[in-house]
This record gives C-alpha cells, structure tokens and sequence, in this order.
C-alpha cells in the first residue's frame, strides 16, 4: 500500500474499515485522488463479525468483493433463534426482496485489511499510525490537522471529506455533533473460542441468537467462523451484566452456562481471546455532513449488534455518499440532506424499529411464533438480511406499525411506549 501522505488532495478520508475502504475504491474509480488516513495499524482486532447478504451488492460495485471471496470466511445465509429450547430460523435466500441471500462470517481483522488493501491497489493512498486532532469545514477546501508516530503535525487540505473512523467518530467529537441516542445504553461481553462443536444439528452457515430462559433482556451471539472458530458474546443492561461479581470472563462464563443450547454447544470450547467488554456503544448526531464533509457508518450512528447492521450501514452509507461526492468536485450543486442524510436515515430508522421491537418483546413474539403467512416471513427475512431500504417491503415503508399489530396478532400484549393503542 502506497504509505506517503498526499497532503493536497481531492478527497481525504479518517478511517481504513469498511466504510473508509468501500468509499476510497468507490472514488478512485471515478478518477479522484483519495487519501486515507488510519490512527492504528492493521490488522486490528474488531467486533461486527456477521455480514447481512446486502453488503454483497455494495462490495461487488466498488470492485472489492473478489477479494473478500479469497479470504475463506464462512459462508452464512440466515439466522437461528433461541429460546428455552425453542428454534426458529430464518432463511435470508426466502427473502421479499431481489439480490444476494448470502454472505459471510468474518474475523474482521483479516476482512478490514483485505478490504483497504484492495482499495490502495485501485489506487487509494493509505497512511497508518496517524491521528487527526483538529478539522476545519468549508465548502470549497476544507482542512485538516493530523499527527504521525513521531509526534509532526501536518495539515491536509482536500476538496472533500469523509469520516469513516467508526467508533472513533472523530469529526462528530471535533465538531460537537454528538447527542443522545435514542436506544438504551447497554453492554457487550464476548470472546473468541476455539468451539469444538460437533453437533450435527448445529448449523454453521447461520448465526445464532439465544435469549436468556429466565431474562428477556439478555441476549447472546454464536457467529461461526472457518476452521472451528467462533465468536460468542452476551448483550444487555450494564447492571445486568456486572451482576454477580468477578471479572469478565467469569461473568461470561456464568451467562454462557445458563443457556441451554449455548451452554451444551460451547461445551469444551477454549477462549482464545481473552473476554472483553464494550459498553455505550449506541450512538447518535445531530446531522451526517457539513460544509465540505459527511459522516459514514458508526462515525455518525451506531445502533445495536442484534441484527449485524452495522458493516451493511457503514457500507450503504459509503456506497451513497461516493457518487455525490465525485459530482460535487465536477462542480454539480450537492443536496446532500435530500440525497444522502435523509435516504440513509429511512433505512437506519427502519433497523431501530426492529432493535427497539427485539428489545420491548414484540419481535420475540414474532419470531418464535409456530405459524407466520410465508409472504409476512419473507418480507422479516429482508430486513435482517440488511434490506432495509426497500420501501416495497411493507415492513420497511411501515416498520413501527406493522411490527406492532404483527405481534399482537402473535399474543403480544405489552403496550409499546410512544404507541397509539
């Protein structure tokens, strides 16, 4: 990868993960200068392992997609749900929408740096181990300053930028853009383990997600990888996941062996990352672009592991925002509430519908309910296949409300705050 810093450029963009590499190849390819700036080194460890098959799509457009088909990743078509030995599956290839139903399971060290270098050998410049510290809007060139591993400062102006850094929001925590997100504050322990499962039953091209038999608030994730590996975490409230004492492995360890088909497929498993926590991790801003830049995936809004639409938001978001870029540099006049925040906020808003749905009890009820119209099954298996902008798909045009009569019709009857009786 070309690692010397073009510090006048047309487009600069924070972050090398998959928001930052699917927007360097989409711009490249329109024939503008692109600069990525990176503050770690990869490969670099990162949760948001499950891929929705929508990210398909976008990976094949930015020609990066061939190089994901060479990492080997485990293949995955759909989702199996649990609940006191309860299963119901959905099956992303019986979906409402055209397009891909499968995709993968990743690690996403490998996935991120075979993405950036596919990007760098199109022809992004990509720089590691530099840290923005301060950045200037304009319309016409803004600017900014980063420091590199010795400690020089050096200032970038382009003709556009874009926030990739995911976690690191770093022009929403330059610029104040933060505010409160809408979702509860929750919390995340996982590991990676070498599983040792041999149960026939177990389906590796799926992901799994179990729900705790005696608290509905608690969740958990099995995502398969190659070679026997897999990632496994526990989700809910911050009290209810430091309940009980002991470190983090422990507590892990604890909640793993209170779920039955967690705890008899992870029978034998052996960590090989030592257990770890991410708590506050939903995020919100006030707006996802400004004078001369916009915000891509987790660097303007993060919602929920639940359904894996992080990566499927990051890349959709770079997806949209490339192509008006380029057009705003040829000079073209670049609506970007109407044409990129607005469509790309329909689609976030329709995933919130279904977190918040999981969360207050509606979607369990759906999901785990015996007997569903297939026509009703395959329009839910779009939207957790990441089609979530598919305004054809009456679950997409009408998430809240349709969700909310769909359960009660499934024996929900727990009133939903915000909701009209």
């Amino acid at each position: 990868m070309k690692s010397d810093i073009d510090v006048d450029t047309d487009v600069a963009v924070i972050g090398a993960g998959p928001a930052g590499a699917m927007a360097a190849a989409l711009l490249v390819r329109c024939g503008l200068k692109v600069q990525v700036l990176e503050r770690s080194h990869f490969p670099r460890f990162s949760i948001g392992e499950s891929l929705l098959p929508q990210c398909m799509h976008y990976l094949d457009d930015a020609g990066l997609l061939t190089a994901v088909e060479a990492g080997g990743f485990q293949p995955k078509n759909g989702a199996v749900f649990t609940r006191r030995d309860h299963e119901a599956v959905i099956d992303f290839r019986d979906k409402f929408t055209d397009g891909w139903g499968t995709t993968y399971q990743v690690e996403r060290a490998d996935f991120d740096q075979r993405l950036i270098e596919a990007a760098a050998a199109q022809g992004a410049r990509v720089a590691f181990g530099v840290t923005v510290t301060s950045f200037r809007p304009d319309p016409q060139r803004p600017s900014l300053t980063y420091i590199d591993e010795s400690g020089q400062e050096t200032t970038l102006t382009a003709g556009f930028v874009l926030d990739a850094s995911g976690y690191g929001r770093v022009l929403a925590r330059l610029l104040g853009l933060g505010r409160d997100p809408r979702l509860e504050t929750r919390m995340a322990l996982f590991a990676h383990v070498e599983e040792q499962i041999r149960e026939p039953t177990f389906d590796r091209d799926k992901i799994l997600i179990g729900v705790h038999p005696d608290d509905d608030s608690l969740w958990y994730w099995l995502i398969p990888f190659a070679h026997g590996r897999a990632s496994v975490g526990v989700v809910g409230s911050m009290q209810a996941l430091s309940a009980g004492g002991g470190d983090s492995e422990r507590r892990w360890q604890q909640l793993i062996d209170a779920e039955p088909r967690f705890s008899k497929l992870l029978r034998g498993a052996r960590t090989t990352r030592p257990v770890a926590s991410l708590q506050g991790y939903s995020a919100d801003v006030s707006r996802l672009h400004g004078p001369g830049y916009a915000l891509l995936g987790n660097a303007g809004e993060f919602l929920d592991p639940v359904f894996s639409s992080g990566v499927t938001i990051a890349l959709r978001s770079a997806h949209q925002a490339a192509p008006l870029v380029a057009r705003q540099l040829r000079g073209d006049t670049i609506d970007w509430h109407n044409e990129f925040e607005r469509p790309l906020r329909q689609g976030i808003e329709t995933f919130r519908a279904f977190v918040e749905a999981w969360y207050d009890g509606r979607l369990p009820s759906i999901i785990f309910h015996d007997a569903h119209p297939a026509t009703i099954k395959r329009m839910i298996s779009s939207v957790l296949a990441g089609y979530a902008w598919d305004t054809a798909n009456p679950f997409v045009s009408g998430a809240q409300r349709r969700l909310t009569t769909l359960a009660e019709l499934c024996g929900h009857t727990q009133a939903v705050p915000g909701e009209n009786p």
